[in-house]
């Protein structure tokens, strides 16, 4: 039974994303080529290994054996080559790390370039994820490494503190709440809202609390960049919530007021997982103990 590493990143790629189109989209392959594929695979296995259905594609009982041998078969091609990339050159190590939008907006991007920096054999598969995903998808073993809030469930994962970061209220140096001493997110949430797009981690977080608050966000105008955010309350269209990081950037450059939000929910503390670091590879290993040294 002849399987390639295209197949198996393939097949797990599906099973990740809920769909072969999504899975092809993942492993850079044309749609047409990623179907032919996994009828190849499924002809050589004699049985059916994904349920495909309006809603996507699930494993069958078959599909689930072969993703839990796809891993192991996968890990260890990552570990054989981090061992001889010591030795040769032109190996490379790939290390795929899911972050929250809370790291992400905060020291990461520094610390990712300077291990890139001092591992040029190495390259970093970043997504921005948010925790409720990463976790399943470490434990899965679809990732090396995750960032993600300690309050998701990390159970069995080796853990380190990596940041923490605050929820910062963000208003025009003009509006009616600036002078006070402080705000809740209540108070807030209640004001015409300047948003980030839908899909966002961070603004689904904030959208998931006004709505346990009975105060879904008034949206005046949703942008995708945090710049835009900042240029819009500065104009008085409304206000926002922002991670401190980002915050702390738009009042450098524009007539915003901060606010700390002292909501409990708006306090995340960021740790960086993984499922066993004696079993990373070699590369992914090191990419971990930078972020846990980091913290």
């Amino acid at each position: 039974m002849r399987f390639d590493s295209v197949d198996l990143k393939l097949f797990l790629a599906i099973l990740e994303t809920g769909s072969i189109t999504a899975g092809a989209e993942r492993a850079n392959l044309a749609l047409p080529s990623a179907s032919a594929r996994v009828r190849g695979m499924e002809e050589v296995a004699g049985t059916p290994l994904l349920v495909r259905g309006r809603s996507g594609a699930t494993p069958t009982p078959a599909g689930e054996a072969l993703a839990h041998h796809a891993r192991l078969i996968l890990q260890q091609s990552e570990r054989m080559r981090g061992e001889l990339s010591r030795y040769g050159r032109g190996l490379k190590g790939h290390v795929r790390l899911w972050t929250s939008t809370a790291a992400l907006s905060a020291q990461l991007p520094v610390d990712l370039a300077r291990f890139l920096a001092r591992h040029p054999d190495v390259d970093i598969d970043l997504e921005e994820r948010p925790s409720r995903e990463t976790a399943p998808a470490l434990r899965a073993g679809l990732i090396h490494i995750g960032l993600l809030a300690d309050a998701a469930d990390v159970t069995g994962f080796e853990t380190r503190p990596y940041c923490e970061d605050v929820l910062m209220a963000v208003l025009p140096l003009a509006h009616p709440l600036a002078g006070r001493a402080g705000l809740t997110f209540a108070e807030v949430a209640a004001q015409p809202y300047v948003g980030l797009t839908p899909g966002n981690a961070i603004q689904h977080l904030i959208e998931h609390a006004a709505i346990g608050l009975g105060l879904p966000l008034k949206y005046r105008v949703r942008v995708n960049r945090i710049d835009a955010v900042g240029e819009l309350v500065q104009a008085g269209v409304g206000v926002s919530v922002l991670p401190t990081a980002d915050a702390r950037r738009v009042a450098e450059r524009m007539a915003v007021s901060l606010f700390p939000l002292p909501d409990a929910w708006a306090r995340r503390k960021v740790v960086v997982a993984v499922r066993n670091r004696e079993a990373l590879p070699e590369f992914a290993r090191q990419a971990f103990d930078m972020l846990a040294g980091a913290g």
